[in-house]
């Protein structure tokens, strides 16, 4: 296990640097020589493998695809049993086409629908009687007033616990994302759609899935997107679902991003597993969270808090880089490697090919 601590007034951009962390694993391939990018914040950098040759390039130049209906539309299944759906609609999968579809399931035989800014495939989706809440780290972004705040200077808040901000956060996800551009990418618990919609503009995938179990965060994504003039909305979907029961084929996606949500997750573990149960072979997972080691690790009571706010808020704190990897590695993802400003940290792990 190489670690490799370094100030840059440039950080790479977090990749494979070489061989996998276990070169005798054949399933788990190295996945690129990471771009330089100019950030100018102090960066802790740690791989899972010896460093290698860096490998400079320029802005990549847009990527070339041709939507395919069929494939996108395959990627949804049932929530209940993974089946695929039956898509009753018009065109192909996106938030035009969204309005007035809706999703069969062959195999339990019920159906989905869409409103207008969203379609609901949660489990409980049509239940008209039966609610159900979630933990308050949960609740609390399903509120209005949350919801409005989040793209309005709640988010951008975060700078102060070492994240460097959507741009910076968005080139770095670009570099370990780079083996799967042009593909399909999920944006797990997306709040308002910050990273959402710069995916979609970016033109680096054929479809941006947005996902949370927030309706309200849903709307507001919604909004800003209409609002926006020129917005691709073609290559865009807005889902609210369960990050523990997501709707999605087995080896359907190619991409995972979820940022600033693992810590808020009730359960990371069932999380990961079906980010790595929809990922298809060398799908890559790229998340942000933050980690109270270092100094915070003294702390003689912080085992308990944790312990605390897990049981009562549903909320997660993470004590190092290794227990991250280590949830990564439970749930079937090999090739991790992370970045680090702070608090904030990046990772990103593969499905082994």
């Amino acid at each position: 296990m190489a670690r490799v601590i370094a100030r840059f007034s440039s950080v790479f951009v977090p990749g494979q640097l070489g061989e996998p962390r276990d070169s005798r694993d054949p399933f788990c391939k190295p996945w690129f020589s990471p771009p330089t990018v100019n950030f100018g914040f102090a960066a802790k950098l740690r791989a899972s493998s010896t460093p290698a040759a860096v490998v400079v390039e320029t802005k990549p130049d847009p990527i070339s695809f041709e939507k395919e209906d069929s494939i996108n539309k395959s990627i949804l299944a049932c929530p209940i049993c993974y089946q695929p759906f039956t898509w009753n609609g018009d065109l192909g999968l996106s938030l035009e086409s969204m309005p007035g579809s809706s999703l069969h399931c062959s195999s339990c035989k019920k159906p989905y629908f869409s409103n207008e800014t969203h379609f609901d495939l949660t489990v409980a989706s049509g239940a008209k009687e039966y609610d159900e809440s979630m933990p308050p780290a949960t609740e609390i972004f399903r509120t209005p007033l949350v919801s409005f705040l989040y793209d309005r200077g709640w988010r951008q808040n975060f700078i102060w616990g070492g994240f460097p901000g959507v741009d910076k956060e968005f080139e770095l996800a670009k570099g370990y994302f780079k083996p799967v551009l042009g593909g399909t990418i999920v944006d797990a618990s997306c709040g308002s759609g910050l990273f959402s919609r710069t995916f979609a503009k970016s033109g680096l995938f054929s479809l941006v899935v947005a996902l949370d179990f927030s309706e309200n965060m849903l709307r507001q994504c919604y909004e800003f997107i209409m609002q926006e003039e020129g917005f691709p909305r073609e290559n865009v979907l807005l889902v609210r679902a369960d990050i523990s029961r997501l709707p999605f084929a087995s080896s359907s996606v190619d991409a995972v991003h979820a940022g600033a949500a693992l810590h808020c997750w009730p359960s990371p573990s069932l999380a990961v597993a079906e980010i790595s149960r929809v990922l298809h072979p060398g799908g890559v997972f790229v998340a942000t969270t933050y980690i109270l080691d270092g100094p915070y690790s003294m702390l003689p009571f912080l085992q308990t808090l944790r312990q605390n706010m897990m049981r009562v808020g549903g909320s997660h704190i993470f004590l190092s880089e290794r227990e991250l990897e280590d949830l990564c590695t439970a749930c079937g993802l090999c090739g991790f490697t992370c970045v680090r400003n702070g608090r904030f940290v990046m990772i990103s792990a593969t499905k082994p090919s």
